[in-house]
């Protein structure tokens, strides 16, 4: 907020949070919204964590396929808010895909996952 100053000349400016011009024809551009940049792999991986979600949403419902549906929706999170899948949340992954291995299988959206993990964990 901007208030003259003791004696009634100048301005002064308080707290400011985010971008700032001052003068004519300035002009000033934020990008606080922008995401972390994500390396193709884990570009990979999340595209293929999408597709399978929707196809999983139409699977029968059982415990193996709800755990997945949950590393599915953790990994996509997680690849979303930090660029990329921890080692963790691959060997997690990893596990619930093969854990739900005979539904996964038949879908073509499963083997790309699987093959995005494994490209990521190496094997």
């Amino acid at each position: 907020m901007a208030t003259a100053d003791d004696q009634g000349k100048g301005i002064h400016i308080g707290t400011v949070n985010g971008a700032l011009a001052i003068g004519n024809g300035n002009t000033v551009t934020q990008n606080s919204g922008a995401g972390p940049a994500t390396d193709p792999a884990h570009e990979e991986l999340l595209r293929a964590v999408r597709e399978l979600r929707q196809d999983l949403s139409r699977a029968v419902s059982t415990p193996q396929i709800d755990a997945l549906g949950g590393e599915l929706a953790e990994t996509e999170t997680e690849i979303a808010a930090q660029g990329a899948a921890g080692a963790g949340r691959l060997a997690r992954l990893r596990t619930a895909l093969a854990d739900a291995g005979s539904v996964v299988g038949l879908l073509a959206s499963g083997t790309a996952v699987a093959e995005a993990v494994a490209a990521l964990v190496g094997g």
